[in-house]
């Protein structure tokens, strides 16, 4: 199971991009916990300067914007 860690304020972009990932999960059939963070003291320790961001497995994989999905694919599978 892969952990997932969606940073973000609770803003539009960050809730698209939380359903991203599960979609994503979802049509590759991998198996993910996904987690919200919105302290803005939690983003900062976590290195996100523009959000949403995206951490799998401990290690931020994207921040600043929607990702791509393919990308986003890649990031779930490796």
């Amino acid at each position: 199971m892969k952990n997932i860690k969606v940073y973000g304020p609770g803003c539009k972009r960050c809730e698209t991009t939380e359903t991203m990932v599960r979609d994503a999960a979802v049509k590759l059939g991998i198996e993910v916990e996904v987690e919200k963070v919105s302290n803005p003291r939690a983003i900062a320790m976590a290195g996100v300067m523009s959000t949403p961001g995206i951490s799998v497995d401990g290690k931020l994989v994207h921040a600043g914007g929607l990702p791509d999905a393919a990308k986003l694919e890649g990031w779930l599978t490796t």
